[in-house]
This record gives structure tokens, sequence and C-alpha cells, in this order.
């Protein structure tokens, strides 16, 4: 009975590590960023079907959770070398339990297999479009590129870029195509922004990283870069994003919505005030989160 007591717990234990290196919160805004896909479509006239939505959100939940974990397993040296925020670092999970990095990887694998499976038959029953298993595919591979493989793009300064594609721009145009909108340049150029502020924040959650990350040889811009260019980097992205965000307010989508999107200004300038001065990303994760939060409420708005 004790054997089995312990063998519980520990299923019990690597169970809820499993969930804690999915990172949850952060898989509740990979819903949000699809959903403001989603709300686009429905703004310029889709009629998404409520089933399809949730189950392609579930998909997608699926494959990011299988990234995060890709990436747990492939940062684990440097997330117990560094001193974590809340918005850097990983979970943390691996060196607070000293449980394998292999458990993250293993259920990486799991997650991704399950995932595309999952997809290939919801395309086949009409339930996901063409589209969207194209881009659920190209989400996946993007992700794990990120922190795996022969050439993972995190370790060789550009994760950034990589980061910024999927999060900004591929992701809530795969909301788009779940919700059954059109995939055009005028989808492209509204996310534009976004993918621009999400560079930003990838930006500035590497630089509490940066020791750590050349200590093992992970050669994110923030350890290859000198504070100067850094921040030069981060002014242009930012500003190519204000000023993208400017320009929707006299074109022809909903002002609504670039006026909602122009409130993000001060904690961009925030970020780029306190950017490599102090080590918290914080103003720049705020501006991040703030800018899909008014952008989501405006197209529901608009729609």
């Amino acid at each position: 009975m004790i054997g089995r007591a312990v063998t519980g717990h520990a299923v019990i234990g690597r169970a809820t590590a499993i969930v804690l290196m999915s990172r949850p919160p952060q898989l509740a805004l990979v819903a949000s960023v699809a959903l403001l896909g989603a709300s686009l479509a429905r703004a310029r006239g889709a009629n998404p079907d409520p089933v399809h939505l949730l189950v392609g959100i579930g998909l997608l939940l699926m494959v990011a959770a299988s990234i995060h974990l890709a990436n747990e397993f492939a940062d684990h040296e440097t997330d117990a070398r560094t001193r974590r925020t809340p918005f850097s670092g990983g979970s943390g999970t691996l060196p607070r339990t000293g449980l394998p990095p292999q458990l993250a990887l293993h259920a990486a694998v799991v997650a991704l297999v399950g995932g595309i499976a999952v997809a290939v038959a919801a395309f086949a029953a009409g339930v996901v479009s063409g589209a969207a298993l194209l881009l659920l595919a190209a989400g996946a591979i993007g992700g794990w590129a990120y922190s795996a493989g022969p050439f993972p793009l995190a370790w060789h300064g550009i994760g950034e870029v990589d980061n910024a594609l999927l999060g900004g721009m591929l992701l809530p145009l795969y909301g788009v195509a779940l919700a059954g909108g059109a995939l055009d340049l005028a989808a492209v150029a509204a996310f534009c922004p976004l993918a621009l502020v999400v560079g930003a924040n990838l930006l500035a959650t590497t630089w509490p990283d940066r020791d750590a990350d050349a200590s093992v040889g992970k050669r994110t811009l923030a350890t290859r870069w000198p504070t100067g260019r850094l921040r030069a980097a981060y002014a242009i992205v930012i500003g190519a994003a204000l000023v993208l965000l400017a320009a929707q307010a006299v074109g022809p989508g909903p002002l609504v919505v670039a006026v909602a999107g122009l409130t993000v200004a001060p904690l961009l300038l925030v970020g780029l005030a306190t950017y490599t001065r102090i080590e918290s990303p914080l103003a720049t994760v705020a501006a991040m989160l703030w800018l899909i939060g008014a952008q989501l409420l405006a197209w529901l708005s608009a729609g």
C-alpha cells in the first residue's frame, strides 16, 4: 500500500509539473490572440461556427503546449541559472522540482503528435479548414524551431523575429481562418503592429536572462548586441508599430480599432525608457497585453 501511495504521488507530481511547464497563463494568451483574429473576421462579415471555433482553439492549445514544453526542455540549463521574473526564465518547474528534463520533451512530443493527429481528423471531418490546418502546422514548425532541432533559432539571434511572426501574425491569422475569414492583405496589415510589439516584448523578456543565456551558449540578441544597439532596435520596432497604428486611423478599417491600438503608446514609451536600464520587462509585457486586449474588444464592438 505504501509503495502504491508513493507511486501515485509521483504520478500526480509529474502530471502537475507537465501542466505548469505548459504555462497555462501563456496558453490563455495564445487563445486570446486567436480570438482576436476571429473577431476581425467576424467584423468583416464572416459567420464563425462556435463549435468549429472551439475545436480549433483546443487544437491550438495542444500545439502551443507542446511548444512550451519543448522550450522548457531546451532551456533547462538556462532556467536553472537565471533569476526568474514573472515574464522570463521559463516556468522554473524543472529547477524547482529536480525532475528530469526528458519529462518535458516526452510530454511535448505527445502533445504535438496528438494535436496534429486530431487536427488532421478535424480537417477530414470538415471542422477546420485547409488554411487553418496549414497555419497550425506552420506554427508548430516555427514554434519548435525556436528552441529545438539542429539549428534552434533562439540560440542564433533569430528567435526574436520568429517569435514576432508566430505570436503577432500567424497566430491571429489562424483565428481568422478558423472563423472563415479572408486571409488577405488587409488582415495581414491589421496585425503588423501587434507583430512588432511582440518582437519588442521578446527583446525585453530576454534581457533579464542575458547572463544565464550567454553562459550556456544561447546567443539571443540581448547576449550579442551592446545596450545602445538594443535600445535603438527597440525604438525602431515600437516606432514602426505606432506609425502603423496611426496609419490605421486614416485607413479603411474601423476607427475604434485604430484608436484602441494607439492607447498602447504610453506603455511602449515607458518600456523604451526602462529597457536595458532595469531588469524587469513589465512595461513592455503590459503593452503587449494591453494591445491584444484593447484591439480584441474593439474588433468585437466593430462586429
